[in-house]
């Protein structure tokens, strides 16, 4: 995540440049000029969004006045392998362009070094989530065309027997291999996984609980207190939940529903005080462990649809930005919060100013659906450019595509599982 404060009066000369990396209103064009994303085969996602906080004034309901905080330019990847190594290759094939862009940000100079620029405003994130980790772009292209070559072989009519299926799965196993050796198709291993990040995961795995077993006798000891500030502050913290502007709920749903999958970015305050910085602060580590080591196969708690997310802070952690890209329309995509997670939205947002009140942290809150939802939509920013490395495909097509692969390879099928196979496609 590279991101910089705009330079006054920079804005619209800047949305205006952004506007022309687009074909429909903000999806990206993959062979525009300034930053032709699809050059790049392992970026999964990106985007460039304007970070202008429309809710600033919120926090006089505290009594305080509202901060003069910029207004970042921000450029977000979703990437295969080490990000360091995708800024390098961004900065060589597509300097000018990124030249340009980063030209409106009040500190860019055209003299500088781009690639040292973008490292140092290159934001760590205070947590992450990957749908699948070790699925790669390439990947995700090369089962797809499998599974498009393959469904046009295969045969619609009844399977008369297991033998039946059996030699059909045969057939199609002969046609890939004929098509990879004339170069139509490709199957690509895996890469391998760095030894150096397992022995990092591993380490990861076992610090965090190290620490927060040691911490635990000091908060047991201290938990009568934190939770009499938490009520405390849930029965008094003000709610502003009003319904969003007509003109920011057309200009955003000017941007979605033109792919199957879609994007969100959301920006505002922490509530003030060291106590709820420092609770959110405890709560993103958490969920970056579970994110790590849990939610890794498809799933984030209970919601399937999200293929990337991320959470991080902003000016001195007093400002959080959530971005993702999930399936689905954004009504169905909050519905899914709700449904499943209402707990987990109320568990990290509601430490926001405004957010509808709670109930012991995890109760009620996003539960208030209206509350929730036009509060949601007045946080969203619109996100000028975003890129998607795989449009038409859903995180069920992937899944399906890779049993597609896992299935021709398989060395034995059983009768049942021959016939299983034969039905993905």
């Amino acid at each position: 995540m590279v991101i910089a404060p705009l330079a006054a009066g920079r804005k619209r000369a800047l949305c205006e440049l952004l506007a022309t990396m687009t074909a429909p209103p903000g999806m990206a064009d993959p062979a525009n000029t300034l930053l032709p994303f699809g050059q790049f085969d392992r970026l999964h996602f990106a985007r460039l969004v304007v970070l202008e906080d429309a809710t600033l004034g919120d926090i006089e309901a505290y009594g305080l006045p509202p901060p003069k905080l910029p207004t970042y330019l921000a450029f977000m990847g979703d990437c295969d392998g080490p990000a360091g190594e995708l800024l390098a290759d961004l900065a060589r094939r597509a300097g000018a362009g990124l030249r340009q862009i980063f030209s409106h940000c009040e500190d860019y100079t055209a003299e500088g070094d781009l690639l040292n620029w973008m490292r140092a405003h290159d934001r760590p994130l205070a947590a992450s989530f990957v749908n699948w980790v070790g699925r790669t772009v390439v990947q995700i292209k090369q089962e797809c065309a499998l599974q498009q070559a393959l469904t046009s072989r295969v045969s619609r009519g009844s399977l008369a027997s297991p033998a039946a299926a059996r030699r059909q799965r045969l057939e199609l196993m002969s046609f890939v291999e004929a098509e990879m050796r004339a170069g139509r198709l490709a199957l690509t291993p895996p890469p391998p996984t760095p030894l150096s990040w397992r022995i990092a995961q591993i380490a990861d795995a076992i610090m965090v609980p190290l620490v927060a077993l040691i911490a635990l006798p000091f908060v047991i000891l201290l938990s009568p207190l934190l939770i009499f500030q938490l009520r405390e502050r849930e029965t008094t913290d003000p709610e502003i939940c009003p319904r969003p502007a007509l003109p920011l709920l057309d200009e955003l749903q000017r941007l979605e529903d033109f792919d199957v999958s879609n994007q969100y970015t959301a920006f505002g305050s922490l509530k003030p005080g060291r106590f709820r910085r420092a609770l959110v602060s405890v709560l993103l580590v958490l969920v970056g462990y579970f994110c790590r080591h849990v939610y890794t196969r498809g799933f984030l708690g209970r919601v399937q649809t999200i293929h990337f997310a991320r959470w991080v802070f902003l000016d001195d952690k007093s400002r959080l930005v959530f971005a993702s890209s999930y399936d689905g329309g954004h009504e169905a995509y909050m519905d899914d919060f709700i449904n499943k997670v209402a707990w987990g939205l109320n568990l990290l947002f509601s430490n926001g100013i405004g957010w509808p009140r709670t109930d012991w942290l995890l109760a009620r809150g996003a539960r208030r659906e209206h509350l929730f939802k036009y509060f949601q939509r007045r946080h969203q920013v619109p996100t000028q450019v975003w890129y998607k490395a795989y449009p038409g495909l859903t995180l069920t097509d992937m899944d399906c595509n890779q049993r597609i692969r896992q299935g021709l390879q398989a060395s034995h099928l059983g009768d049942a599982q021959v016939l299983a196979w034969l039905r993905l496609l």
